[in-house]
């Protein structure tokens, strides 16, 4: 199945509690076990348990993607070491004063964007340590890239009121097909309420059927 509907503490933002590329998942300590198996075989990938800065809110402090993962300076020097022992993917920290990193950036493969006038020392970790171009912008007119919307290498869902030109904008600097939805019956904050990669997608419990085809086909799911 490429999409499964699920929730995590009764609460439908299963993408606040959850991160994934397409080569591991990280879930909270306590995360049923049932729970945790449908998450991983949904994403096609092994799943790890860990927190981060103590939290259990991975998708909100963690940015990554085949090549790195990036983590707030908050997070303590064994969650460092055990991330990186447990996915073998280098983990490095940015010291800034912004700590929720998945809110903050939108992460592909090739690309990434940040919001208007985001820390230099972030932008430069990101271009250098996970491999990709950094463009500044806002989704929706937020400058909060990172929770507007959810990149897999096929496809991107974001927020319903992206304007045509952001669309367009998201579109060039990705190189993919780019698309708007909600998420857990009309929320518009797409990070928070999925967890996907480029093999499946896990949305909030309250997910609609219309929602759930429409981001599946947005993040070329589909057949």
């Amino acid at each position: 199945m490429s999409i499964s509907r699920l929730s995590l503490y009764g609460n439908p933002n299963v993408g606040a509690f959850t991160f994934s590329t397409d080569s591991f998942l990280l879930v909270p300590p306590d995360m049923p076990d049932g729970t945790l198996k449908e998450f991983s075989e949904t994403l096609g990938v092994p799943a790890y348990r860990t927190t981060v800065s103590g939290s259990v809110l991975l998708g909100i402090f963690t940015i990554g993607n085949s090549r790195g993962i990036i983590l707030p300076g908050t997070a303590t020097d064994a969650e460092v070491q055990q991330i990186e022992q447990m996915t073998s993917v280098p983990v490095a920290v940015y010291e800034g004063k912004v700590n929720a990193l998945g809110n903050m950036v939108l992460l592909g493969e090739r690309a990434a964007m940040v919001g208007r006038g985001a820390d230099r020392r972030l932008v430069d970790l990101i271009r250098s340590h996970l491999g990709v171009e950094v463009h500044e912008g806002s989704i929706a007119g937020i400058n909060m890239p990172g929770v507007c919307a959810v990149a897999n290498r096929k496809g991107i869902v974001c927020h319903p009121f992206t304007s045509d030109a952001e669309l367009n904008n998201l579109s060039k600097i990705f190189n993919i097909p780019v698309d708007v939805s909600t998420v857990n019956c009309g929320s518009p904050y797409l990070r928070v309420g999925i967890t996907a990669n480029s093999y499946g997608a896990v949305v909030g419990q309250e997910t609609t059927g219309p929602e759930m085809a429409r981001i599946e086909s947005s993040l070329g799911l589909t057949g």
